[in-house]
């Protein structure tokens, strides 16, 4: 299917559909407490995003398999997790979050940083790729407070889930940090510091890289 439409065009629509849909899935987050129809609605978008992306920007079967394989693997656990929030339905939900994640930023990175050209998918696959690496380092922080609980708190002393976490860690991806949330546990400290030199550093290298690439391109006479 995916041969019968121009790579440039698939490539457009694997870019921008993932950039649409993790926004709307950051968005829809609430429907994993509407019942088991909202989590199948809301874990079907989220583990079907990343294999969908995979499968239209990149041509390895290894790959495309093993974005598949994190994405089922994902969908479970989150099923599971909605359905018994039991610790291991917690623990399986943050690790294979972060695979699955970790799979996605390998594929964007590649992707991004490989192209010659500064083309509209190249921008979007970019911009996607800061996305996901700030939700990945909510996987990481979830996973932290749940195996060592108490590693962040509120400045309101409420117990923070996934979603506050992952709203953190895009405050400290962007350095923002309004400071409602901080980080008390040490490995918590350690990638929050992490999380923001990469923030940084991402902005500086994509950048330079679009600008030497723009500065390469052939005069037009």
């Amino acid at each position: 299917m995916s041969r019968l439409i121009p790579a440039h065009r698939r490539e457009l629509i694997a870019t921008g559909g993932l950039l649409a849909g993790f926004l709307i899935h950051n968005l829809i987050y609430p429907l994993v407490s509407q019942g088991m129809a909202g989590a199948v609605l809301f874990y079907l978008l989220y583990a079907g995003l990343f294999p969908a992306a995979t499968w239209l920007l990149m041509s390895n079967g290894r790959l495309r398999g093993l974005s598949l394989l994190s994405g089922l693997v994902t969908f479970a656990f989150g099923l599971f997790y909605s359905h018994s929030a039991t610790g291991g339905a917690a623990l399986g939900l943050y690790g294979a979050s972060v695979i699955y994640h970790l799979i996605m930023i390998g594929v964007l990175a590649y992707y991004t940083f490989a192209r010659k050209n500064v083309l509209t998918e190249v921008l979007l696959a970019a911009t996607a790729l800061f996305l996901i690496i700030g939700s990945a380092f909510g996987a990481v922080y979830a996973l932290i407070e749940w195996l060592a609980p108490g590693s962040f708190a509120a400045s309101d002393g409420t117990t923070l889930d996934w979603q506050q976490l992952l709203y953190f860690s895009y405050a400290t991806l962007t350095t923002l940090g309004y400071g409602d949330i901080t980080p008390k546990g040490f490995y918590a400290q350690a990638f929050a510091a992490f999380e923001a030199v990469v923030g940084v550093l991402y902005t500086v290298i994509l950048l330079a890289r679009l600008v030497g690439l723009h500065a390469s391109r052939p005069e037009s006479r």
